[in-house]
């Protein structure tokens, strides 16, 4: 279980910090997923940072926990957005399909940024 719970931790870490660096230097990829009501470079760049650090967190024994209940309220927090997404026309992530995938996929990260938790 622990070799799991290591490959889980750097694996969500390097998730989580790639999303972070992405935001950063493409932020033209998620300009379309954040609400036109919120102010979109400040959000962006904002996400990524709060990504990054949750992400690198994930590599440290001393704050795994800590870090693993970020990333479960980040997902919480996004995951209306994902719904959003979804009764868009013209989705963000693409097609359809894939936007109602994405919602599934988030309780799964919900529940490996739990599992993560419970187990640091």
């Amino acid at each position: 279980m622990e070799t799991l719970l290591l490959i889980l931790k750097i694996v969500f870490g390097a998730f989580f910090c790639f999303a972070g660096i992405m935001h950063i230097i493409k932020p033209r990829i998620f300009k379309n997923f954040i609400p036109d009501f919120f102010p979109k470079k400040l959000v962006n760049y904002s996400v990524g940072v709060i990504e990054f650090l949750l992400g690198f967190g994930l590599f440290f024994s001393e704050t795994a926990k800590y870090t693993a209940y970020g990333v479960f309220i980040l997902m919480i927090l996004f995951l209306p957005i994902h719904i959003w997404d979804v009764t868009r026309i013209s989705p963000a992530i693409g097609s359809k399909k894939i936007a109602i995938i994405r919602i599934p996929l988030q309780f799964l990260l919900m529940y490996c940024a739990y599992l993560i938790y419970i187990n640091s």
